[in-house]
């Protein structure tokens, strides 16, 4: 079935559900022969509209492109095929509390977000439900101390961590403290990099001069980086989506800062549609982390995924967003496969807190997955929602963004235990 099918069943299937949301939804394809046993339910929602669509859109299309591969070629989870729910949140708060209490009540079994600033606003009723949730773009707040909500890759704290690291150890010459400037997006986002420079930087040996928030609609940042500037910093450094952070970096340029700073990105914008909405010139020589492998690297997962990516939405190839909510999809259905395994279908079938507790303790907790070698592998590790943990530094060089370093596994930070988190 196609993803322009997979829509208009998606419509149809969820149309008396929540009349009040503008959605599409999809009940994933059924395999193509042999009957078939029940379903597992799962919700997926994505920012396909609004401020964050250059990233949702083609995060939605990989979601529901690796189920249709289950269900379609490998025959569902053990024959039970795969039934999405899968609602666009557009990226605002409201709608994702609204649809999160659609997944419990319509029998999911987990669910997942593209990013944390919708998982954020769903946490606490998920967390209050024992509603297992994972999500592809995470901050440490989703999940210190640990709770019902799973990062599905290093967070922002990790980004920020791994970057300032390389930065020290490669790119720094000068003497005494570099000076950072932070330009964080207004939610967790923006606040998982600010964390992370809080715990570590000045044993880092990092000077911190500003921290900034812009909004993801932010039309200029001239008059913030005017402030920058004056402070004469070595390094800023950006952890939001794609279209502020081009919108910052070409402000930048335009102001005379870069090229002469160095410039680090976390991987919330670090992404084809960064280049595409700046342009190659601007953002040339920019680093940035990101947790997956490039496209066309030689790893088991890459020709499924590239074959479907061209089969269904070609536009997509060469995003690496893709790549994470592909993965993503996979990942999920490792846990369903889990679960079933060691809980039994008939728990699985009526949903609710005991079907829960079950894709967690007997699905989640049991995770040890390679995922294609599509990033690094998602395993579980008691005290430590991340599943994955590997992340690379990369650098845009002739408008292609190209790895710079192997993988560097990010370290566990209990920021729980730093008074002023979560304030």
């Amino acid at each position: 079935m196609t993803s322009k099918k997979l829509m208009i069943a998606v419509t149809l299937c969820l149309a008396l559900i929540i009349s009040a949301l503008p959605l599409v939804s999809a009940c994933a394809s059924k395999p193509a022969e042999a009957p078939t046993k029940g379903p597992l339910k799962i919700g997926i929602s994505t920012p396909t509209t609004g401020p964050a669509a250059e990233k949702g859109s083609p995060m939605g299309h990989a979601n529901l492109d690796a189920i249709e591969y289950v269900n379609n070629e490998l025959g569902g989870v053990d024959g039970h095929p795969v039934e999405v729910m899968w609602l666009d949140n557009s990226y605002d708060a409201a709608k994702i509390v609204t649809i999160v209490n659609a997944f419990m009540d319509e029998g999911s079994l987990m669910y997942s977000t593209a990013s944390s600033k919708m998982m954020a606003s769903s946490m606490e009723i998920a967390n209050r439900a024992g509603f297992p949730g994972l999500a592809s773009f995470s901050s440490p707040i989703l999940y210190r101390p640990p709770q019902h909500i799973y990062g599905q890759l290093p967070d922002y704290g990790d980004d920020w961590g791994a970057f300032a690291s390389y930065y020290m150890k490669n790119v720094w010459k000068g003497s005494g403290k570099p000076k950072m400037a932070l330009h964080l997006l207004n939610n967790p986002t923006g606040f998982g990099a600010r964390d992370a420079a809080k715990a570590s930087a000045e044993k880092m040996g990092i000077e911190i001069i500003s921290i900034n928030e812009h909004t993801a609609t932010t039309i200029s940042e001239t008059e913030s980086l005017n402030r920058i500037k004056a402070m004469n910093p070595d390094v800023l450094y950006i952890s939001s989506t794609p279209a502020p952070t081009a919108l910052i970096i070409k402000n930048a340029y335009e102001l005379g800062m870069y090229p002469g700073m160095t410039i680090g990105l976390g991987h919330a914008s670090f992404t084809k549609a960064l280049i595409d909405i700046a342009g190659a010139d601007i953002v040339e020589g920019v680093h940035g982390v990101f947790p997956t492998v490039n496209w066309g690297d030689d790893v088991p997962g890459m020709a499924k995924m590239t074959e479907y990516v061209r089969k269904l939405h070609p536009k997509d190839e060469g995003n690496m967003d893709y790549i994470t909510s592909w993965a993503q999809s996979l990942i999920m259905v490792e846990i369903l496969r889990n679960a079933l395994k060691n809980a039994g279908y008939d728990v699985l079938a009526k949903g609710g807190p005991e079907a829960w507790e079950a894709i967690e303790t007997q699905g989640i907790h049991k995770l040890n997955y390679d995922v294609g070698g599509l990033h690094g592998p998602a395993v579980y590790t008691p005290g430590d929602n991340r599943l994955s943990k590997s992340l690379r530094i990369f650098q845009i060089k002739g408008g292609a963004i190209t790895p710079i370093t192997d993988w560097i596994d990010a370290p566990l930070i209990k920021f729980e235990e730093f008074d002023w988190f979560g304030k």
